[in-house]
């Protein structure tokens, strides 16, 4: 599984940063609180250019990939069971690739 989140950094571009996994980790057996949850299998044309995450959310693929893309020309694949923490709400932003991708996003504070 690849557990990430993907920020903006001081630079004004996206970047990935792996998160702990890890049983001690504290993103696993607490429970956070949510402001929305939404399931998506449609295909959204403005992904495929630099834009920037709505709110702070989690995305988690479902079935399918994506490959999401970064200023830098870093690219990160994600299949089913791998999520991201989206927390680029300024700066460049980042590109999304999808192929038959199913995922569901989940907004937090």
């Amino acid at each position: 599984m690849k557990f990430c989140r993907l920020y903006a950094g001081s630079d004004g571009q996206s970047h990935f940063e792996s998160l702990d996994s890890g049983a001690q980790s504290e993103f696993f057996n607490a429970t956070r609180r949510a402001t929305g949850l939404l399931f998506r299998n449609d295909f959204a044309p403005h992904i495929i250019n630099f834009h920037r995450a709505p709110p702070r959310r989690w995305v988690i693929t479902l079935s399918g990939s994506v490959d999401i893309g970064l200023g830098d020309g870093t690219t990160e694949s994600f299949c089913p069971g791998d999520v991201f923490l989206a927390e680029d709400t300024s700066g460049q932003g980042h590109t999304a690739a999808p192929h038959n991708w199913l995922r569901a996003y989940v907004d937090v504070d």
